[in-house]
């Protein structure tokens, strides 16, 4: 679902908000060139992303899905000196691409891209005893996107947010006859966040350049 408005207010809010960035242009572009689908974050979105870990004073953040890094990016210039971000990525291509983003953007000091099966990786962060991380966004396989909510509630601390991406996918979320499998793990997601006692949390409807969907935020409490 799309309407030629949602992209032109977008495209203003882009124009009227946030400065030129050839590091990002570019990051999109090498990506598109590498072959990689575009379903990137929105320009705007992924100035909410930096403006949620700055809020917090996000030290350390979790990324689960990284594709050619753009997000990855936006999180990663929120971080002080010394902060570090983790992102998680299955296809070796894709954290590829983003590591070469991530050098030219210089933040391949702080930003890290794990290639592996993300539950691996969350398993492997938990056994290791990673200390909590501020900020998780989960932007990766949607039907698994229950069990990274899981796995980032055993990863955060009191004050982490948690922003779960594509949650209300063309509005469909709200079918609970569905049998799109992107559908179903968004409304287990949803109602694991909603049944959860130590999070307060809500959910956004969102239009604009990457057409009709949402996110949810979710704030960890003691």
């Amino acid at each position: 679902m799309s309407d030629p408005r949602w992209e032109a207010v977008d495209t203003y809010l882009h124009d009227a908000l946030l400065p030129a960035d050839p590091v990002l242009d570019a990051t999109l572009a090498d990506a598109r060139a590498a072959g990689l689908p575009a379903i990137d974050v929105s320009p705007t979105q992924g100035a909410l992303l930096q403006l949620l870990a700055l809020a917090v004073g996000a030290e350390r953040i979790l990324e689960i899905g990284t594709l050619g890094g753009y997000s990855t990016i936006w999180l990663a210039r929120a971080l002080p000196p010394g902060g570090r971000l983790i992102s998680l990525e299955i296809d070796p291509r894709h954290a590829e691409v983003a590591r070469s983003n991530l050098r030219r953007a210089g933040l391949d000091d702080r930003a890290e891209v794990r290639v592996a099966p993300a539950a691996d990786s969350l398993r492997a962060l938990a056994a290791s005893g990673a200390e909590p991380f501020d900020l998780v966004f989960i932007d990766a396989d949607k039907p698994s996107n229950a069990g990274y909510f899981a796995a980032a509630m055993d990863l955060t601390r009191p004050g982490s947010i948690v922003v779960v991406d594509n949650v209300i996918r063309d509005g469909r979320v709200a079918d609970a006859a569905s049998t799109d499998p992107a559908v179903a793990g968004s409304r287990r997601v949803l109602e694991a966040i909603g049944a959860h006692p130590r999070v307060r949390a809500t959910a956004l409807q969102t239009v604009g350049l990457k057409g009709y969907d949402g996110l949810a935020i979710a704030l960890v409490r003691s």
